[in-house]
């Protein structure tokens, strides 16, 4: 994934996952000073886990029952841990116009050490769609993605095509 030169961004080094709370999320530590914080996957939405205000929006829109909702959730959750599991070595890049959420999440892309983004990953896999909530500039690029994730059947596209 490239960022746009003109993006304002910031990059932050040595961290550790020390747990993934869901599809789009995780909590990671600085390896020096030892500080936790948590970090929603910028671009990316996954299913939620549990009964919540965005399941009962994504009922909505989706007229998918919750419980398929959240299986799909925990599907995402795996797929996610398959890939950066707990004590992995992360950097992140933020987007300087947004850093954080409404509840003072982290909106980052997550690389691995190989370079690798897990934002993409996730939406490439088909276990997270893109999510235009907050500005992202790899939004365009997560729609093809994901354009192709569906039509190939990834993921959880190959149980339910519009999750």
């Amino acid at each position: 994934m490239q960022i746009e030169a003109m993006t304002k961004k910031t990059r932050r080094d040595f961290l550790i996952i020390k747990q993934i709370v869901d599809g789009d999320g995780l909590i990671v530590e600085d390896i020096f000073t030892k500080k936790c914080f948590e970090i929603r996957l910028l671009g990316i939405d996954a299913p939620e886990l549990k009964p919540c205000r965005k399941l009962i929006k994504d009922e909505k829109q989706t007229h998918i029952a919750g419980q398929l909702l959240m299986e799909l959730g925990r599907m995402s959750l795996n797929f996610l841990l398959s890939i950066a599991p707990p004590k992995t070595k992360v950097y992140i890049i933020t987007e300087d116009d947004n850093v954080l959420d409404a509840y003072g999440r982290t909106l980052a892309y997550v690389y691995l050490e190989d370079g690798s983004c897990l934002n993409e990953k996730m939406i490439i896999a088909g276990y997270a769609k893109p999510f235009n909530d907050y500005f992202c500039t790899e939004l365009s690029t997560y729609q093809e993605l994901s354009l192709i994730a569906k039509s190939n059947n990834m993921g959880l596209f190959s149980i339910k095509k519009d999750w």
